[in-house]
């Protein structure tokens, strides 16, 4: 049910603040450089991001009240272009990191990602004008995050906030993460593998990234408990099983280990992430249909009435100009893809090239127009964190292969390692990176309903979110230079020499160079990949008997288990449980109707915390990786030898055990000041 603050603008349309102002824009670009950065690090660290919307809001609120003149929907654009320019990077670092794990990229080509990104992101704002009144007027979706965010702009329009919690958790993430990557004096894992007799080989990892607890503990413990599902059928049971029938062949336990994971574990976790996807799109089918029919009633009903007719807080782009622009566009991705075909030696003619480029426009608008839909659906009924664009990349991903593998069989033989293959491997992963970008409906509808909640106009909500695009397509291409270069990524590393165990092994984009490379050359492990998707319905036949009793399993979160290094995994999971424990102690302490606004507060404080400690940590990843790129070494900062590492090891779980111990007490603790 609705509350007061949510049916009635907070700004009634009647009223007119300034929204897009100088220093609102200045702010904005700070952040999006900020918090993009530090999930371009998480991304391709761990596989997933978190939504930049909170945190830039309250961190927002906490510079606006230095200026004698702000307000709520200056605070809320400011928020908007944040989270837009943390979109883009999202579905970018997702995919396009690909390109170099195929090895078609020697490094991040500036403009190539610099295009890629900018025509995604932006058709990404254009499809989310009709999908706005559609999404936002459906009374089944609540829209977790933008729900949280309006509240907190409503309730912090006259106060401090919390700006605290996000201080002291960017600082201790900031420094742990120094301790760790840089000086070393703080481990960031620790490595326990045995083989036995030569014969297999057992044991298991645990990290102690805070950035990445922290991760786990925003997400919750639905997800962390599925993750450790994964981790049993994948680590625990899957590489001594499958080291005893394949055999080990080397004789470190943990290289040993990894091998396995590499040859087989990895393929099995594709597999249950790939029938996920599909499953998650299966059961959405008829939402899309419905939200799509709905979505061009309303394009006719607006483009019917007069501009000046409709409420300033009804007010989209118009629709007219929005499909010019789409329109446009497709002229810069044709020559995008034609680029990918340029090159003589592939010997294209020119009708296999005029129908590929025809073939990847239609392709891109839309299948980019359906996922954004099915994104923005999905997100307002779950949430962001949980929405399955992953599953969508994956099935785009698939999709157009099948496409470009009909269209070019009858004059191309694709052969593995060729020039040809290489180039439609490429071009695949370009557009699926490409509407990646243009997902962006997943985060900005979130915003949206922001903004609708506190009274902003929404064509101005509109072009900041192309200003946050614009901003993060010029940033994609250094970010992602700069952590290739300082750490290698998914396995393929700049230069000889670099340490393996700081590489960021880039899950999503490995997860998709593995299929669209099995797809063109005919080679995927299908027992593996079997093995996943068997997983895979066992996961959802549980999932219906637990359904029933109130509870489920995330299929995707299973996959990402299997998938992921032990690093990434156990402190997600450690997260998700902190998460669990605290909220259990909340509800014993207070557990009244009248408690629930103090519970709200409390559990804000705890997710605040959990942002700031991602951020620093994410960022002083990225600020590491400047030393570490120039002088080409990991070690570059550090202060103690070699046989310190096992007081680094106690220490770092003491700074576990602490961060654990603070999240307690932030939520729980006696005296407590809410927004």
């Amino acid at each position: 049910m609705h509350d007061r603050n949510e049916s009635k603008p907070f700004i009634p349309a009647d009223q007119s603040l300034p929204e897009i102002t100088f220093k609102g824009i200045v702010l904005s670009i700070i952040l999006v450089i900020a918090l993009a950065s530090a999930n371009a690090y998480l991304g391709l660290k761990i596989g997933i991001t978190i939504s930049a919307s909170i945190p830039a809001a309250v961190i927002s609120m906490g510079v606006l009240r230095f200026f004698r003149r702000s307000n709520i929907l200056e605070n809320n654009i400011v928020q908007t272009a944040t989270s837009a320019g943390e979109a883009i990077i999202a579905g970018i670092s997702f995919v396009l990191p690909a390109m170099i794990i195929v090895r078609y990229w020697l490094h991040f080509n500036y403009w190539e990602t610099f295009w890629i990104s900018l025509i995604g992101g932006i058709l990404g704002v254009l499809f989310t004008i009709p999908l706005r009144r559609v999404l936002l007027d459906r009374k089944e979706l609540r829209f977790p995050e933008g729900t949280a965010i309006g509240y907190v702009l409503q309730v912090s329009a006259g106060n401090k906030g919390d700006f605290k919690e996000l201080i002291l958790g960017g600082l201790l993430g900031g420094f742990i993460s120094l301790a760790q990557g840089g000086l070393q004096i703080f481990s960031s894992s620790v490595q326990i593998w045995q083989n036995v007799s030569q014969r297999f080989v057992y044991g298991f990892s645990v990290g102690f990234d805070p950035a990445i607890m922290a991760a786990g503990y925003i997400v919750g413990p639905t997800v962390a408990i599925s993750t450790l599902l994964g981790v049993l059928l994948g680590w625990i049971i899957g590489v001594p099983l499958l080291s005893y029938l394949y055999g080990v062949t080397n004789s470190d336990p943990m290289a040993a280990a990894m091998d396995i994971w590499q040859a087989h574990i990895r393929y099995i976790g594709v597999g249950t992430m790939l029938i996920g996807g599909f499953w998650t799109l299966i059961t959405l089918i008829h939402p899309i249909i419905v939200g799509l029919r709905t979505s061009f009633k309303s394009i006719k009903s607006i483009h019917l009435n007069t501009h000046s007719s409709i409420p300033r807080t009804e007010r989209d782009i118009p629709i007219q100009w929005a499909l010019i622009a789409t329109i446009l566009l497709c002229i810069p991705l044709g020559f995008l893809i034609q680029h990918y075909l340029a090159d003589p030696s592939l010997h294209f003619s020119f009708g296999l090239k005029a129908t590929t480029i025809v073939v990847g426009i239609l392709f891109s608008v839309f299948a980019g127009f359906i996922f954004s839909a099915l994104g923005g659906y999905f997100a307002g009924l779950f949430g962001s964190t949980n929405s399955p664009t992953s599953a969508l990349s994956v099935a785009s991903l698939l999709l157009l292969a099948l496409i470009l593998i009909a269209f070019w069989k009858p004059y191309i033989h694709f052969v593995d390692g060729s020039a040809q293959t290489l180039a439609a491997i490429a071009i695949v992963i370009m557009i699926t990176a490409m509407l990646g970008a243009a997902s962006i409906t997943n985060e900005t509808i979130q915003d949206l309903k922001a903004g609708q909640m506190v009274g902003a106009t929404p064509w101005k909500q509109e072009v900041m979110l192309i200003v946050g695009t614009v901003i993060s397509a010029f940033l994609v291409p250094w970010i992602l230079e700069l952590l290739y270069q300082a750490y290698g990524i998914g396995g393929v590393f700049p230069r000889p020499g670099m340490d393996p165990s700081r590489m960021l092994a880039a899950p999503q984009a490995g997860m998709m160079a593995a299929i669209v490379q099995g797809a063109f050359n005919a080679n995927l492990p299908w027992g593996m990949l079997g093995i996943g998707g068997l997983i895979a319905v066992l996961v959802i036949l549980l999932n219906r008997y637990l359904s029933a009793e109130g509870q489920t399993l995330n299929l995707l979160a299973v996959g990402f288990g299997i998938y992921l290094p032990l690093e990434a995994t156990l402190p997600f999971v450690i997260g998700g449980f902190i998460e669990y424990f605290v909220d259990r102690g909340l509800k014993k302490r207070y557990h009244r109707e009248e408690d629930k606004t103090i519970v709200h507060a409390r559990r804000h404080a705890g997710i605040t915390l959990a942002c700031g400690l991602v951020a620093g940590a994410a960022l002083m990843g990225v600020v590491l990786a400047i030393p570490f790129a120039i002088k080409q070494s990991t070690d570059v900062l550090k202060i103690v030898p070699d046989s310190f590492t096992s007081i680094a090891n106690v220490l770092s779980i003491a700074v576990t055990a602490f961060l654990v111990g603070l999240f307690y007490y932030t939520v729980c603790r006696k005296k407590f000041k809410s927004l």
